[in-house]
């Protein structure tokens, strides 16, 4: 029986300082045999299309500190399947940007220091679940539509404001899809863009029990 913990959004360098000892928790609670990040591991601020902040770090800091918060998540989670997200590609998309060859990028791994056990693609299929970062839908209903797209039980992550369960059936089957929220930290400087929004970023990860069962455990913020 798989029993797969889903890590929410790191924005590594500036993830919330308490959520790896949240994740260790519900991975020995439910007694988790496999690993996967839904994406966006790193934040990449420093390179963002958006607006920057000029007293933040570079981009060769930013990966040094980001490299740093990992290491902790690499020795408690040596193996891992990891989805690509919007941030953690934006160095492909700024080479791409300035018209150089995809050949001129060294691995994700290779940056980051990552063990050989952290695995990156667009998209991991464990028990028949899809597992994507979820670019390209948003809201609190872009779990849902995924899996309808997908027409497979969809788990993402991407929509920080949002960590729910919901279910969709036909006369052929139900799906599930799944936001399991995020692990960035709203304090960091990084993040001061949403301090104005209404809506919080929902501090969580989920399980997925033999493919069939979801489950969602928010960390307590107190």
């Amino acid at each position: 029986m798989s029993r797969v913990l889903v890590i929410g959004d790191l924005h590594a360098p500036f993830t919330h300082p308490r959520y790896l000892a949240h994740c260790k928790k519900i991975y020995k609670k439910w007694k988790c045999n496999k690993v996967v990040l839904v994406g966006d591991e790193v934040d990449n601020h420093a390179i963002s299309y958006h607006e920057t902040d000029p007293d933040g770090l570079s981009d060769g800091d930013e990966i040094d500190a980001a490299i740093k918060c990992l290491k902790p998540w690499y020795r408690a989670f040596p193996e891992a399947k990891v989805c690509i997200g919007n941030h953690q590609s934006l160095h492909k998309r700024k080479a791409k940007t300035h018209g150089l060859s995809a050949r001129r990028l060294r691995s994700h791994n290779e940056v980051y220091e990552a063990p050989d056990g952290w695995n990156w693609s667009e998209k991991h299929i464990i028990d028949d679940v899809l597992y994507i970062h979820g670019t390209g839908k948003s809201g609190q209903n872009a779990h849902l539509n995924w899996a309808i797209g997908n027409r497979m039980n969809t788990v993402i992550g991407h929509c920080h404001a949002f960590a729910s369960i919901s279910y969709t059936a036909s006369t052929k089957d139900c799906l599930f899809g799944v936001n399991v929220g995020w692990g960035g930290d709203e304090e960091a400087y990084a993040m001061e863009y949403g301090k104005h929004f209404a809506s919080r970023g929902i501090v969580c990860c989920g399980v997925i029990l033999n493919g069939k069962t979801p489950i969602l455990e928010r960390m307590d913020m107190k």
